[in-house]
């Protein structure tokens, strides 16, 4: 982890609701209620590892309010609400020390188009490119090899880190975060069949991102055909998420590993989307819904829907469709069975 906190410096993180014990040793690593050792801090994050608290060599492990048990000499319980939350707090921390944010300032091997704003506190890395008339606000940080399109706008405070590629006239908006590779704005996939072949239909629209996205590595969100492609505030993407043309994504979504967004799709606000979840253009996932790690989703899915499988369809009935698959080869012996005692039935 390469940074050391005292007991004392994570409970001011996390702000406990009580604690238990005493840590005589620095935090100098943070691992799985396993593995932990001494200097160790470690969390109950899912109650089907609870069984290992006992066990655990942590200095300090972060616990829910209503665990009862006291720990061992040398070990120290903080109770937290939640503690995946709590441990987030601390390697918030330990990010800030390990990446802190450089000088501001634009490298001498960027390249700056005519009529560019480049807010004074804000940082252009090595390498990149911001084109003519395009807006950098204030405290970004544009890593390493960016790309910024002519007359695009990159939103106060956010992260782009090496490789992301943001077209012309798109928008981020603030504390945006993408992860390398990522790229908003490449053209929809839009094409007419005419006179035996597929003639390009210009996308002349862009891409919106609202406050505090954050997109996964090489995730690409096509920019629209006309009007906006749009991805609501505090929505995660994650990485290799195709997002095409057109489409509008509410607020505070989850969108998995490789899910696959087609054209013109309404996804409204809470959604989640499993991992490899393929959806099929022109329909609506409502406020709330879940979609199942792979889902086929070909028709719309209503507000709080849990559907699964592939052609999607409510998740109970998905599951129970499964067990019953499962029966199906008893079933056609059974059956042949019957049939072979009608035929010497009728043959008698």
């Amino acid at each position: 982890m390469q940074v050391s906190f005292s007991p004392e410096e994570i409970i001011g993180i996390v702000g406990p609701r009580t604690t238990r014990g005493r840590a005589g040793k620095l935090i100098t690593g943070i691992a799985s209620l396993e593995a932990a050792g001494p200097g160790d801090l470690s969390f109950l994050g899912n109650v089907k590892y609870r069984t290992q608290v006992a066990a655990c060599g942590a200095s300090v492990i972060l616990l829910p309010s209503d665990y009862a048990d006291e720990p061992p000499d040398g070990q120290m319980y903080l109770l937290v609400e939640n503690p995946s939350v709590a441990l987030a707090q601390i390697c918030a921390r330990v990010e800030a020390l390990l990446w802190p944010r450089p000088v501001p300032g634009i490298h001498a091997s960027a390249v700056i188009g005519p009529g560019a704003k480049i807010a004074a506190t804000a940082t252009v890395g090595p390498l990149c490119v911001v084109e003519a008339g395009a807006e950098v606000g204030e405290h970004a940080h544009l890593q390493a090899q960016v790309f910024v399109g002519r007359g695009a706008r990159v939103g106060d405070h956010c992260w782009l880190m090496p490789g992301v590629m943001v077209a012309a006239e798109c928008e981020l908006g603030r504390r945006v975060r993408l992860q390398p590779g990522v790229v908003v704005g490449s053209d929809g996939f839009g094409y007419e069949f005419t006179n035996g072949h597929h003639e390009k239909v210009p996308q002349v629209g862009n891409v919106i991102l609202g406050d505090d996205v954050e997109i996964g590595a090489n995730t690409t969100l096509d920019r629209a055909r006309f009007s906006q492609t749009v991805v609501g505030e505090g929505t995660k993407i994650d990485n290799l998420v195709q997002i095409a043309h057109n489409v509008v994504i509410g607020r505070h979504c989850i969108l998995c590993a490789q899910v696959g967004i087609s054209g013109s799709v309404t996804i409204g606000d809470y959604a989640v989307l499993g991992g490899q979840a393929g959806v099929a253009g022109h329909i609506t996932i409502g406020k709330g819904a879940k979609i199942g790690g792979g889902a086929a989703v070909t028709s719309t899915v209503p507000p709080g829907g849990f559907v699964n499988g592939s052609p999607a369809m409510p998740y109970m009935l998905e599951r129970r469709i499964v067990v019953l698959k499962q029966r199906l080869p008893d079933l056609f012996r059974r059956v042949d069975a019957i049939e072979e005692r009608l035929e010497k039935s009728s043959a008698s």
